[in-house]
Parts: C-alpha cells; structure tokens; sequence
C-alpha cells in the first residue's frame, strides 16, 4: 500500500522529507532530540524522539498495515470471484466477490490508528 502514497517524514514539525519507495533517505538533523513524525497526508505516526547521545545514526523502515501483496491479492480474489459470477450468472459468486473487499475495509479500520508505522531497524 505504501507504493501508491506519497509518503513523507516531518522533523520537528518545520522540516519535511519526501520518503522514496527504492531508495534510503538520509535526514540530516543539527540538533539532539529532534521529533520524527511520518505521514501520508491523512494518516499520522506518533512523535518519535531520537536521543543522538546513544546512537549516532538511526535507521528505520516505514511499513503499513496493509501490504501490497495482501491487496494485490485481495483485489485479485474481488476480480476472479466477480468475473466467475458474472460468466456463470450465479449470484451468490458476485456476493462473495465482495467479502475480501469487506475483509480490507475492516482490516483497516481495525488498525487505523496504526496504519503506518515507524520501525527501528536492527543491525
């Protein structure tokens, strides 16, 4: 999901950082404690609060509750059962075409408040 939205980090609440899908960003900070906040326009990460006096660098992958492949799969499960009801004219195949869009939807809302997230990669 995170390959179809612009995301971006926020440093301090002034600084922001376009975040590429292939590549690793460097974010530069001149001050200690600086506050990363990761959005995608709609959607917030909580404030994190990096201490440089442990690390001198930090090292972090932005991940979503929904991954590519789970709605890859879902649209693709959505379009099989659809496309077998609408050939076969059995109604209760276009019915269930509609379940793994149900399953999306509630898995997103069931982890709104996490849909993207901040974390710290071990080296």
């Amino acid at each position: 999901m995170l390959s179809f939205l612009k995301i971006r980090a926020i440093v301090n609440g002034r600084q922001i950082y376009p975040l590429s899908n292939t590549k690793p960003v460097v974010i530069p900070v001149s001050e200690n404690n600086p506050k990363v906040v990761i959005t995608d326009g709609y959607h917030f990460t909580r404030p994190m609060k990096l201490k440089y006096n442990e690390l001198p660098v930090y090292c972090f992958n932005v991940v979503c509750a929904i991954s590519d492949k789970q709605l890859l799969g879902v649209v693709g499960l959505l379009a099989g059962l659809y496309l077998s009801g609408f050939f076969t004219g059995l109604l209760v195949l276009k019915v269930l075409s509609f379940l793994p869009l149900l399953y999306l939807v509630l898995f997103y809302y069931l982890n709104r408040k996490e849909f993207i997230k901040l974390v710290p990669v071990l080296n």
